[in-house]
């Protein structure tokens, strides 16, 4: 069975951390329907959903996935880039004690969940704003022993290398190449977002289907042609946070 742990919408997510975008306002009740919506989807996928309650002084915390990077063999807790989102890393490490061993990124080292790409036995660092070289050689030291190969990879434009690429079928990813180079990434199948869609690069492979948001209609047609089975979600309150598909949830198996 897949499990995937989501946090509700904090009514402070105003105050979230923002870098490549202009503040908005953001309408906390319609981002927690969509919210909502997205935990359906996941449920409707035939995955159980562990929805920790909001945080409330903690406004960027319905990002979970920033917190950790779950394997088969254990997970490994990050530092997030940001200092005000260190705070959350403590309730998820203690939920996903129940099911990995957990190891943790030290300071001074910075790594969100968002800048790694994993692609089996392989994962990809992306070197922001958000995470450094640090994190990538301390996870590379952590995870080399269990037969993983870490890289680091150069990210430019945006917030996350999840934010530029992600897989939205085996060995297939989906990106943006003025973000992200899509000539380090090898064996893969690459499809690349509609140019006036420069946000679409990000989706959330759940088995033989990628949930994927209505904002970019013509990125979901380039995956339809490719014959990726879309879950089609509203997300763009989210958004305004610098927030994707992908942040929402921590996804792995038990």
């Amino acid at each position: 069975m897949d499990i995937a742990i989501t946090r509700q919408v904090s009514r402070s997510i105003d105050n979230c951390e923002l870098t490549f975008l202009q503040r908005e306002p953001i309408d906390v009740a319609r981002a927690r329907q969509q919210h909502a919506q997205y935990e359906a989807a996941l449920k409707d996928l035939g995955l159980a959903v562990l929805s920790l309650p909001e945080e409330p002084d903690l406004p960027d915390s319905v990002f979970v996935e920033d917190t950790a990077l779950v394997l088969d063999e254990c997970a490994i807790i990050t530092r997030p880039g940001a200092a005000s989102r260190r705070l959350e890393t403590t309730s998820i490490a203690q939920v996903l004690a129940a099911f990995r061993e957990l190891r943790h990124i030290q300071a001074p080292a910075r790594v969100d969940g968002g800048d790694i790409l994993q692609l089996g036995r392989c994962i990809y660092v992306g070197l922001t704003q958000r995470s450094d070289t640090n994190a990538m050689e301390q996870m590379q030291e952590m995870l080399a022993p269990l037969g993983y190969e870490v890289r680091a990879i150069r990210v430019s434009g945006c917030l996350h290398l999840k934010s530029a690429a992600t897989e939205v079928a085996r060995d297939v990813l989906l990106l943006n190449p003025a973000w992200v180079d899509q000539g380090v990434f090898e064996g893969v199948k690459i499809i690349e977002i509609d140019p006036s869609e420069p946000h679409a690069a990000n989706a959330l492979r759940l088995g033989d289907s990628a949930m994927y948001s209505a904002a970019f209609p013509r990125t979901r047609e380039r995956l339809a042609g490719s014959g990726i089975h879309t879950v089609i979600v509203d997300a763009d309150e989210l958004a305004k946070a610098e927030g994707a598909l992908t942040c929402c949830s921590l996804v792995f198996g038990i």
